[in-house]
């Protein structure tokens, strides 16, 4: 079995609404993708902040650019006009959990994917809002990040831990820190170990800057000895990237042992062999 839970039906951008892509239609554009790549458990995880309730929650910039939908509209649509699996990324803030907790709550969730994409005010992945701009220094972006990536796998919101080195993401073209980056991934192990949760290999990694999987093949060593469970993701934001680097995913897990992923139904795992 292969799965791609990390899928957005829609593009980023302004000009996306649900209207036309919350649509069966589009989904089954998905579905045939998945079914192309051998993919049988087939996921949709949109932003949070693409959902009003999300201004509840944290009231950035970006957010409240972005905030135009319903949540329980979105969740009707996938739970009663496709047949993927029902999920959303829901981003880490520190300080937020109970906020987000409450939009989480009463939603037939299959899985809770949790992710970090600013540290305060700067993003990781955005130039608009980058981090870079404001940081005193590379070790404090990698050490706050691993940090944080630690309390979100204990905080108890999420199910998946998603692209769990993203600081990465700039790669070469931002600053690089001078320890030894097991340092920080030990930073966020204790967590991640203790938790149990479940941590993504995104290849979307691979279509970025840095252009490698997250996590690095290091982290996911320490991820994999530490026994939490792996689900293998896209983060499709496009149909025709959905699934996109299995076959280097696939190959990573067999050099470290890993035989199963991670399947979600009602927020309860299970692990089933790789296909």
């Amino acid at each position: 079995m292969l799965t791609d839970y990390h899928v957005h039906l829609r593009p980023d951008g302004p000009d996306t609404p649900a209207s036309r892509f919350f649509t069966p239609g589009n989904a089954e554009r998905y579905r045939e993708a998945a079914t192309e790549k051998g993919i049988t458990e087939l996921g949709v995880a949109e932003h949070v902040y693409r959902f009003t309730d999300a201004l509840e929650v944290w009231d950035h910039e970006y957010w409240r650019e972005n905030a135009k939908d319903d949540l329980t509209d979105y969740c009707g649509f996938v739970k009663e006009e496709t047949d993927l699996r029902l999920g959303i990324e829901a981003d880490f803030i520190p300080g937020r959990e109970d906020r987000m907790a409450a939009l989480l709550d009463g939603h037939p969730w299959d899985y809770v994917v949790g992710s970090i994409h600013f540290l305060g005010d700067g993003a990781l992945d955005y130039a608009k809002y980058d981090v870079w701009t404001r940081a005193d220094s590379a070790d404090k972006v990698w050490r706050t990040y691993f940090e944080w990536l630690a309390e979100a796998a204990t905080c108890g919101l999420f199910d998946v831990l998603a692209h769990p080195d993203l600081v990465k993401h700039w790669g070469s073209e931002r600053p690089q820190p001078e320890k030894d980056k097991r340092f920080y991934y030990d930073i966020a192990m204790q967590g991640i170990a203790t938790s149990g949760i479940a941590i993504e290999l995104s290849t979307a990694g691979l279509r970025k800057p840095v252009g490698e999987l997250y996590p690095s093949e290091p982290f996911l060593k320490m991820i994999v000895d530490a026994g939490n469970p792996i689900v293998l993701s896209s983060d499709a934001h496009t149909p025709d990237v959905l699934g996109f680097g299995y076959e280097q995913a696939v190959a990573q897990l067999e050099r470290l042992g890993v035989t199963e992923l991670g399947v979600f139904e009602g927020r309860k795992l299970r692990l089933e062999p790789i296909g």
